[in-house]
């Protein structure tokens, strides 16, 4: 391989004289949207609500390819129910990546065990079967009562899912004549007189390509958690970062990649990534997959620099086998300022364009630009779904409303929609009263926060102290109106508790609490933090995707997502990759319309509507 300091760059040698896979068939400004599609397979790795693989499928569909996410799996609950709730073709695992593993690992004993590999599966026909199916074949037949008989396997998992302390394969059993209500976990060993009901689980799953073997997921994403390098977390191990149990998910997501050999492989994470242990998890994550004999490339993007109100830096890593084309990086679209955020030894790693090319960038987009056009709600919102109360006012509110079928280009031009457009998940964490009051006080303009309030004055070196002067103010529960923890919040230096954003700021990047007492998440103008449905703006999500859960449960879930924007330029990068469409640098241009072929598309549906219902 070479190696380039220039984004951490290991890609093929040239052969012979011959050019490499990296050398480019066209120039970095054509697109490969004129290719037919080529389909892909993808499983998302600790997907949460699947913002990295959504995104990363809506790049690749508009670039030619069709990528599909197949399989995803997430230790959160709610994050799975609301990635199956808007991928519903996808096998959606509620487990964590380690059990998964070991279940890859005896599913393919089982497959070989009953000579099912090479045998073609339904999904190389495109056809998929589902549970519905497999419902129709159900035995319902009368067993008598006191007595028990499988009547069909419906699911496998390794681990305890019975609480058992039993580590192991296990198979979800549906007993003869008894409902779905009654299913349960057990072990291997227990179900030996079980054979021709396990033969014929295996066999239908492996037709319905229920888990992915070695070769057949041609991607793989994910961000694996590394809470071990948390500048939260005091007891931080910089000398062994491998041996804390909170960073060895990065370990999990090689090993994955190791035994199921994908040909191409992105990993995203926190920049402290970088920073911790000068790096030392981001050197091992090139490292692993060098040593697979893939190629790999490190870069840091900004989410702002796509086209959303906030500035949110994250790691990506690209991997390709030597025998693909290795991915490159998109240039920003958007005219971001990068400022700090990465540790000086991977500042060439930042995706930017450098300072001898004057490039035409869109404006950077602010907060009214994302959320403006939205619903006024107060903190006592309780509805999941309500309908819009104006239109679109910008370029980002139009493109962000556009459905599903409009997305994928599934719906044809001239095709009415019968469904009304519906805005989900726009409701607050609720505040309890004595925050909700304290909301209601911070004045409605740009930069207030609690200094604001009655008895608050700032002294030397912006340090906040009491007033002398003014007597103390207290709610009707008889609390401070200034609580103490806004005082001392890092020394008395910090405006962020109870801050108020503003509609032509920009957020440094979407958090995964609603809470208002060390963070400036208040709505510019109503009483309250900024809704589900405004971060998941903030983040690219379409308004279309809704979330499950508890309102916490949301807010986390949106939070920790990779930005959907950027996650889409990444697409287009990969599909580039795929068509071997990619120059000899790390970065290429975004195809002209990136930002914009949703609205152009849509424009012109619009206008088709508009002329039809005049006739």
């Amino acid at each position: 391989m070479s190696y380039s300091t220039s984004y951490t760059s290991f890609a093929n040698l040239p052969i012979d004289g011959l050019h490499s896979p990296m050398s480019s068939v066209t120039s970095d400004s054509e697109s490969s949207l004129s290719i037919g599609k080529t389909r892909l397979t993808l499983l998302d790795l600790y997907s949460g609500c699947g913002a990295m693989s959504t995104g990363l499928c809506l790049g690749a569909n508009f670039a030619g390819t069709n990528l599909q996410t197949r399989w995803a799996v997430d230790l959160n609950s709610f994050a799975c129910e609301s990635l199956k709730l808007n991928h519903p073709h996808t096998e959606v695992r509620n487990e964590d990546a380690e059990n998964f593993l070991m279940l890859l690992q005896e599913w393919e004993k089982l497959c070989k065990r009953f000579s099912l590999i090479g045998t073609q599966s339904y999904f190389d026909d495109g056809c998929m079967l589902n549970d519905d199916d497999e419902d129709d074949l159900e035995d319902s037949s009368e067993v008598p009562k006191g007595e028990f008989e499988v009547g069909k396997i419906v699911g496998i998992c390794y681990g305890d899912p019975a609480k058992l302390s039993k580590v192991g394969l296990h198979f979800k059993v549906r007993w003869k004549g008894y409902g779905p209500s009654e299913d349960t976990w057990e072990p291997l060993d227990g179900l030996r007189k079980c054979q021709e009901r396990i033969k014929d689980f295996v066999t239908s799953g492996y037709k319905r390509n229920i888990l992915p073997l070695p070769g057949s997921a041609d991607v793989i994403c994910g961000g694996p958690p590394c809470q071990g390098i948390s500048g939260f977390n005091r007891f931080r191990q910089s000398d062994a970062p491998l041996q804390d149990p909170k960073n060895k998910q990065v370990v999990v997501f090689m090993d994955i990649v190791e035994f199921l050999k994908p040909k191409y492989i992105l990993m995203e994470n926190v920049v402290d990534m970088l920073k911790f242990a000068r790096g030392f998890l981001g050197r091992y994550a090139i490292s692993r997959l060098v040593s697979m004999n893939y190629q790999a490339r490190m870069g840091l993007m900004v989410a702002g620099c796509y086209g959303l109100p906030q500035f949110r830096m994250r790691v990506f890593l690209w991997g390709a086998l030597s025998t693909e084309v290795l991915p490159q990086f998109p240039y920003p679209t958007h005219d971001v300022v990068i400022r700090g955020g990465c540790p000086n030894e991977f500042e060439s790693n930042v995706v930017a364009y450098d300072e001898s090319q004057r490039p035409t960038l869109e404006k950077a987009l602010l907060l009214g630009d994302a959320i403006r056009d939205l619903p006024p709600i107060t903190n006592a919102e309780k509805r999941d779904e309500m309908p819009y109360d104006q239109p679109p006012i910008t370029n980002f509110q139009r493109m962000i409303r556009l459905t599903r079928d409009e997305l994928t280009g599934s719906r044809q031009v001239g095709a009415k929609s019968s469904k009304k457009a519906c805005l989900f998940d726009h409701r607050p964490l609720e505040l309890n009263d004595d925050d909700y009051q304290r909301v209601c006080a911070i004045p409605k303009r740009k930069g207030a926060n609690f200094r604001d309030l009655s008895g608050v004055r700032v002294g030397e070196d912006n340090v906040v102290e009491w007033d002398p002067e003014i007597s103390s103010v207290y709610l009707p529960s008889g609390k401070p109106l200034v609580p103490d923890y806004c005082m001392s919040f890092i020394k008395g230096k910090s405006p962020k508790p109870f801050g108020r954003l503003w509609w032509d700021e920009t957020v440094p990047t979407v958090v995964t609490r609603a809470e208002p007492h060390n963070q400036v998440i208040l709505h510019p103008e109503q009483d309250r933090v900024l809704s589900i449905r405004e971060n998941a703006r903030l983040q690219g999500f379409p308004d279309y995707y809704q979330l499950r859960g508890p309102i916490k449960e949301r807010y986390i879930q949106v939070g920790n997502a990779v930005a959907v924007p950027v996650s889409r330029a990444l697409g287009i990068a990969l599909a580039r990759a795929v068509v071997k469409d990619c120059g000899s640098g790390a970065l290429f241009e975004l195809p002209p319309g990136f930002q914009q072929h949703e609205l152009t598309s849509l424009n012109n549906l619009d206008a088709i509507e508009a002329v039809a219902e005049t006739k």
